[in-house]
């Protein structure tokens, strides 16, 4: 009977040899990639966002030679990262970069860390510029030098702005870390691959992971709008 085989399937993906317990360690490590990767990303996107505003700020006729360098490599950076595949960066930084290395965890949080700069050194960026222009020169005729101004004034006001794109960027991240498996780091997506592999029924194992960063995409969503209508009503109080 149909019932009968789909509870025995359904048991042979997931309770049988506790293989519930690996898709939770698949769970863990999907998790841990995508918040280290979205810590660096965001101090190369903040990094990367503060120089080149700094140089587009520059009045004419003052420009900063060092800045200008700066400014190009920045420029570099974000071309190349966001202009080639995700999967060939991490194919590149796997099997050629760190070809000796056996942290295939560590080289994968890297490299979706420096992937997701690019994309957060623009969304910040955007921030930033979106702040009236204003609110920088009355923070530097008050006395304050460029860092704290931008530290204090700029980035708390752009941070609002962002917040929803921040979002965005996290909600890809996480479900873009299904890539390690090219790299054999047993996440989410290739534990599925290897329970599949020894049981041979595709269906639980592959829908199963399916619910599991739906519902993982859900939480980050509900978290975020729950921010949003804080930071909202900071606003009008």
């Amino acid at each position: 009977m149909f019932s009968e085989k789909f509870l025995a399937d359904f048991r042979q993906s997931f309770i049988e040899g506790d293989r519930w317990l690996l898709y939770v360690k698949g769970i863990g490590v999907t998790l841990q990639v995508a918040a280290v990767a979205l810590l660096l990303g965001i101090v190369l996107g903040v990094l990367v966002a503060v120089i080149r505003t700094l140089h587009d700020q520059q009045r004419p006729g003052h420009r900063n030679p060092v800045m200008g360098i700066l400014n190009t490599i920045a420029q570099v950076y974000t071309t190349v990262i966001r202009g080639t595949p995700l999967m060939v960066q991490l194919l590149i930084m796997y099997f050629v970069i760190f070809v000796n290395t056996r942290n295939a965890i560590g080289v994968a949080m890297l490299t979706f860390g420096i992937n997701s700069g690019a994309y957060v050194a623009e969304i910040i960026r955007g921030g930033i510029m979106s702040v009236d222009i204003g609110q920088m020169e009355a923070a530097r005729s008050l006395g304050l030098s460029y860092i704290p101004a931008m530290r204090f004034i700029v980035i708390p006001q752009a941070v609002k702005n962002i917040l929803p794109a921040l979002g965005n960027e996290l909600i890809a991240l996480l479900k873009d870390t299904s890539l390690v498996t090219v790299i054999g780091v047993r996440d989410l997506t290739k534990t599925a691959q290897l329970i599949q592999g020894k049981t041979y029924q595709a269906l639980f194992p592959f829908v199963g992971i399916a619910i599991v960063y739906l519902l993982m995409v859900m939480i980050i969503a509900a978290l975020i709008g729950v921010v949003e209508r804080r930071l909202a009503a900071s606003d009008r109080r």
